[in-house]
């Protein structure tokens, strides 16, 4: 029951602004984006009537997959970007 009732508790100010209030856990605006190796190797404890874990890492491994597949599209389509910018200010220097 202290547990729960830790929840409610007003968040104490003074803590150290180098360890994030959230343990880490989420990403924060100081943080780095996670990658898909961070992901895919992602463990959680086994608990009793927990998730299944093959069900879980299956899943982790889809995301990740996904993501490494967006983050290469993203980086697709700035090169793209640049090349068309770049060919554009070509055509309008020589108008």
């Amino acid at each position: 029951m202290r547990n729960v009732l830790d929840l409610f508790r007003r968040v104490d100010r003074r803590r150290s602004p180098s360890r994030p209030p959230n343990g880490g856990w989420y990403r924060s605006d100081f943080g780095r984006p996670l990658t898909a190796a961070q992901i895919r190797d992602r463990r959680f404890r086994s608990v009793r009537r927990g998730l299944d874990p093959v069900e879980v890492y299956a899943f982790l491994h889809r995301v990740a997959a996904e993501l490494a597949a967006t983050r290469r599209d993203v980086v697709l389509v700035a090169e793209e970007n640049a090349r068309i910018k770049r060919v554009l200010r070509s055509w309008q220097s020589r108008a």
